[in-house]
């Protein structure tokens, strides 16, 4: 079955085309994404502006189209921080229904954190024990922690890298002045949070699953993302403290010439760094595993696990039969997860 998923995120909108069936792994099979950053057509009163619904409807009718040319037979679109904070963004997700036809789903921050956590388990599997998984998108950044594979906390807060740089962030390379009120911004933020996860005990495996760690952990020395998803990377505190000094005294074209960092985002990849060291000094974590699988993935595993669970037919195994599964999955857009 070829499934796509549709990710209307703060930085990036994109089209994932996967092949796969219920209990297969998700094998890639097409992408399409274009650098449309909807946190930039937000008005002062926090609207997404005429041109950014336009843009947005335009790129989905453009996924759309792309999905049905490569024989797609399934469409989950969903979006994240980027619509659910936005004044007017209910009025966008109808325009784009009447135009294209395609509905876009909204999840919210805890459903966003529990979907990625998913995904990092499945990925890790039940020998890594309990999982703690952080992601720092464009306009939020997400935590998830447990032992199963729906966490015991989920959670979500506003400290994605390119909200912070747009905020508190001035100046090319950013002033010592609003550097320094940006560290103190994230560290109240992360201590709000940071006891709830504590109090689970010490995580067996720290995950981070974002392309914002994939970003730090290559500019610390881990592979190029051209070796293959099944190379181990980590990033190490003590490198992540280096490179964060590093990058407060550049330029965003300095950075942008990093290897394993775009244009789109050299410019928000120091406050993504101020983040991501925050939470691991908050956490009491000293290095973290890069995950190469995230909230798309999450969202494919959860789709076939419905398929699976609704199919009339027995699953077989070799050597014998399984027994027939009947048992329902939780909607999206029901709780997941213990949230704040």
């Amino acid at each position: 079955m070829r499934l796509g998923v549709l990710d209307i995120g703060s930085n990036t909108v994109h089209l994932l085309l996967v092949d796969a069936h219920p209990g297969a792994r998700p094998v890639p099979f097409a992408t399409h994404k274009r650098p449309l950053s909807l946190v930039a057509f937000l008005d002062r009163e926090g609207n997404i502006t005429a041109r950014g619904a336009q843009e947005l409807e335009s790129f989905v009718a453009e996924a759309r189209e792309f999905a049905l040319g490569h024989n797609a037979e399934d469409l989950l679109a969903f979006c994240t921080s980027a619509i659910r904070e936005a004044s007017n963004g209910a009025d966008v997700l109808e325009q784009v229904r009447e135009s294209t036809g395609v509905v876009l789903r909204e999840l919210t921050g805890p459903q966003e954190a529990a979907m990625t956590y998913l995904a990092v388990r499945r990925w890790y599997g039940w020998g890594a024990g309990s999982i703690l998984d952080l992601d720092i998108g464009g306009g939020s950044f997400e935590l998830a922690m447990g032992m199963d594979e729906i966490p015991s906390v989920a959670t979500s807060v506003p400290l994605g890298a390119g909200r912070l740089t747009r905020d508190w962030l001035e100046g090319d390379p950013p002033t010592a002045k609003s550097i320094k009120a940006l560290k103190k911004y994230i560290k109240v933020t992360m201590n709000d949070v940071a006891d709830e996860f504590l109090a689970l005990g010490k995580p067996d495996l720290v995950a981070g699953s974002s392309k914002t760690f994939r970003s730090l952990a290559r500019l610390a020395g881990s592979a190029p993302s051209g070796s293959g998803p099944f190379v181990r990377r980590t990033l190490r505190r003590e490198d992540l403290e280096l490179w964060t000094t590093r990058l407060a005294a550049m330029t965003a074209d300095d950075t942008a010439h990093l290897d394993g960092v775009s244009q789109l985002r050299a410019p928000q990849l120091l406050a993504g760094a101020l983040v991501a060291g925050r939470a691991m000094k908050a956490m009491k974590v000293k290095t973290i595993e890069i995950c190469p699988w995230a909230l798309r993935e999450g969202l494919i595993l959860r789709r076939f696990d419905t398929l699976m669970y609704e199919s009339s037919e027995p699953l077989l195994m070799a050597g014998g039969g399984f027994p027939e599964l009947t048992a329902g999955t939780q909607s999206l857009t029901e709780h997941e997860g213990r949230t704040r």
